[in-house]
């Protein structure tokens, strides 16, 4: 596929306006559009190194994708103090970006959402409305290969400080991720609401379903000298679904805005 700097910039534009988007729920199913991811990839090839710094700080990357400019018209909060958001990425009207905070091409945050201090989201993440991302929390990104699926978190959900989730990883509309857990494609996720590990989606990714509320937890290594020894692995757990209690909780932050 060939790919002209005329159809990237088009394309990174468009990102920016939210006309496109990496990936989009088509009838309940996310699907990745993987002629957007393979357009910005291009644009690392067009792109040549420069010098991009600022006072004492040196910065050097590629010149296709700076950082983005904003006005005060674009409705987007961004408190001073370090944040940095590239070229590419769409960050929809009352968003909040706390510093230093970053956000990567590709990314699509939606209204309402906040995103903390020291909080990164990843290239291609999809984050959507009225989402609280915490202080120090990872959402992962993913440009290569073009049609993996990238990191998504649905409408209402609300992740603690210091998570990671990342690979691809989809936390349904409402979930709440508890401080300090951490979500790949090899983490197995328990629902102790049923007494069973939660089953992959068809392509093997962690799908945290609708309104759960996830903990860090563990779970016994089974055999072999681990067992013995009474090692036990990483395993976070569903601990309860969420409930007005639940939500009320995780509102307080309308107070900051």
């Amino acid at each position: 596929m060939e790919i002209s700097f005329e159809q990237f910039k088009d394309t990174l534009e468009k990102l920016e306006r939210g006309e496109v988007r990496v990936a989009e729920k088509i009838d309940g199913k996310w699907v990745v559009n993987t002629w957007v991811k393979q357009t910005i990839l291009a644009g690392f090839g067009y792109g040549k190194v420069v010098d991009m710094s600022q006072g004492q700080f040196p910065f050097f990357d590629k010149d296709t994708f700076p950082v983005r400019e904003f006005r005060a018209e674009d409705g987007v909060r961004i408190v001073p103090g370090g944040t940095s958001i590239r070229r590419g990425a769409y960050v929809a009207k009352g968003a909040i970006v706390m510093p230093p905070a970053y956000i990567n091409v590709g990314a699509y945050v939606d209204e309402g959402t906040m995103v903390d201090s020291h909080a990164t989201i990843g290239s291609c993440a999809q984050v959507g409305k009225n989402i609280h991302i915490s202080a120090a929390t990872q959402i992962g990104g993913v440009l290569e290969p073009a049609g993996a699926m990238p990191t998504i978190i649905e409408d209402n959900a609300f992740i603690g400080g210091n998570c990671g989730i990342y690979e691809g990883t989809i936390v349904q509309e409402g979930a709440v991720i508890a401080s300090g857990v951490i979500i790949t494609s090899s983490t197995a996720l328990y629902d102790a609401t049923k007494g069973e590990f939660v089953p992959r989606n068809g392509d093997g990714r962690v799908v945290v379903p609708r309104g759960a509320v996830v903990v860090s937890g563990s779970r016994p290594v089974s055999k072999g000298p681990g067992a013995q020894s009474g090692v036990h692995l990483y395993c976070p757990v569903i601990v309860k679904y969420r409930d007005e209690k639940t939500a009320g909780s995780v509102t307080l932050e309308d107070m900051l805005r």
